[in-house]
């Protein structure tokens, strides 16, 4: 798998672009596999499950997206992780709620090497954490697959503005909200954050254990 970084933000249409190209690029065998870590400015994507009504106000852009899920917020300070993966050859039957638990997981385990209890809950995609005497979440996940290639992938709160959610209901859930490594008291950088996360990614994602296609 490669591994890509890209230090300054980059616009949610050129990151599209790009992942549509790449996409085509490895169902037709011609590239590698390759999580991209990035930042975007400050935006709002509307995956296919998204409601109007949790669009409050639309204080940055507005993008409608093909992933998974509904509204969220992308951002400086935000650590965007997008895996385009070819999942025939990295799981023996493709599974696409197989491959979402394993970018949780992949989470669960940053922020246990940060001794932060992060958690999955039934119906609510993502991870959560306790924070304030409440669940609060700290990672989302939204994913889009074609011909078995996966694109978008998961965003992870290092540091963002928190306020800047306050324009929508945070893939539609009312009654949690959200928070960031920084607003849990943990002073780690992007760096760190990468590189915890690239681990994790490859240990779930082995090289090693790639198959030829059927």
């Amino acid at each position: 798998m490669e591994f890509r970084s890209t230090p300054d933000p980059v616009p949610y249409e050129d990151a599209l672009a790009f992942m549509e190209q790449r996409v085509a690029a490895i169902r037709n065998g011609e590239a590698d596999d390759l999580l991209w870590f990035l930042e975007h400015p400050p935006l709002y994507t509307a995956g296919t499950s998204a409601q109007k009504s949790d669009l409050i106000e639309a204080r940055f852009p507005v993008f409608e997206t093909g992933r998974g899920g509904q509204y969220t917020y992308h951002g400086p300070g935000q650590r965007i992780a997008y895996a385009m993966v070819d999942l025939r050859k990295r799981q023996k039957e493709p599974d696409i709620k197989h491959y979402v638990r394993q970018l949780e997981q992949a989470v669960i385990d940053v922020l246990d090497g940060f001794g932060i209890r992060g958690e999955r809950r039934e119906g609510r995609v993502g991870i959560w954490v306790q924070a304030d005497g409440t669940e609060k979440k700290i990672a989302a996940i939204g994913v889009r697959v074609r011909h078995w290639v996966t694109y978008h992938g998961l965003s992870f709160n290092l540091n963002p503005d928190l306020s800047h959610f306050s324009g929508i209901v945070p893939c539609g859930i009312r009654d949690y909200g959200v928070t960031s490594l920084s607003d849990l008291g943990c002073d780690v950088d992007m760096a760190t954050l990468d590189d915890s996360l690239k681990r994790s990614i490859e240990r779930l994602f082995p090289d090693d254990a790639l198959r030829a296609c059927a």
